[in-house]
């Protein structure tokens, strides 16, 4: 069963909100816009007549979690916990795998690339409002993928796929993968200066 874990200060945190909500309130962790970009992982309180009987139950310090059967799959190591800094305290929630399903270690070559695109390189080029899009892999072991958003007609984005993303994924699938490469330049083939 796939285990989400909640901080200890989290837990203490849920058990104070949850002390001033009618007797028998829960927590629900859900996954708006499972197995997409847009995925967000969220918590809500939870009456007892709003439990479902395909939900999965986590117990807890002191309350329960309940999770839907359709968020459970992309809930997989998901962390809550609750941070307190110089701005005040708060929740924070990860689900790496919110966007994408955690993928079995038999999946094909392409279903392990796209997820570790989708968990690990994607978020990385989030912050310049850029992804990348597998396209194919070839017979060869050459993984062609497409840039868009923010990456799209950057100055940057060679360094970035030789650098970052190709390093990451052939050591990632060391023995699999032999090149990444990006859709344009594998089209391109005579490549033309003006």
């Amino acid at each position: 069963m796939s285990q989400i874990n909640i901080s200890e200060n989290a837990q203490t945190h849920f058990g104070k909100l949850l002390e001033q909500q009618p007797e028998g309130t829960s927590i629900r962790v859900f996954v708006v816009n499972p197995g997409t970009q847009s995925a967000e992982c969220g918590v809500s309180y939870c009456p007892q007549d709003a439990v479902e009987a395909s939900d999965t139950k986590y117990e807890f310090n002191g309350f329960m979690a309940y999770v839907d059967e359709l968020s459970l799959p992309f809930l997989e190591d998901a962390e809550i916990d609750f941070v307190t800094d110089k701005m005040g305290s708060q929740l924070t929630l990860k689900a790496p795998n919110a966007k994408m399903r955690k993928v079995s270690d038999d999946a094909t070559l392409l279903e392990r690339v796209e997820y570790v695109i989708q968990t690990q390189v994607n978020p990385q080029l989030a912050g310049h409002g850029g992804h990348i899009n597998l396209i194919e892999l070839t017979d060869d072991g050459v993984a062609v993928i497409q840039f868009g958003g923010g990456c799209n007609g950057c100055s940057m984005v060679d360094v970035t796929l030789k650098d970052g993303i190709e390093k990451q994924l052939l050591e990632e699938f060391s023995g699999e993968l032999t090149a990444v490469r990006d859709v344009t330049e594998h089209a391109a083939g005579e490549h033309s200066y003006y």
